[in-house]
């Protein structure tokens, strides 16, 4: 395992120090959701894409509210988007 690479265990505790960092709750960081996000944009478009997709969505949630469901929704088009990135 290169220093890089981040164990699932550390990825937790990454996330609640960025939840502790940034004042999020249990619930506003669906790491899930977000990788997903990350895999498929890095798979359709370009690995490069996926962090700037990954903010995009996020600052969308936030601006239509910020909720859960704002949240899957900007992620849903997101990557539905990215799939089919390839054949625009």
């Amino acid at each position: 395992m290169s220093e890089r690479t981040l164990p699932s265990e550390a990825l937790d505790e990454w996330a609640a120090a960025l939840r502790d960092l940034l004042g999020l709750g249990p619930d506003d960081l669906p790491v899930a959701l977000i990788l997903d996000l990350a895999r498929d944009v890095a798979n359709g478009v370009a690995r490069p894409a996926a962090p700037l997709s990954a903010f995009a969505a996020g600052l969308a949630a936030g601006r239509a509210g910020g909720s859960r469901a704002d949240t899957e929704a900007a992620v849903a088009a997101v990557t539905t988007r990215a799939q089919g990135w390839a054949d625009r």
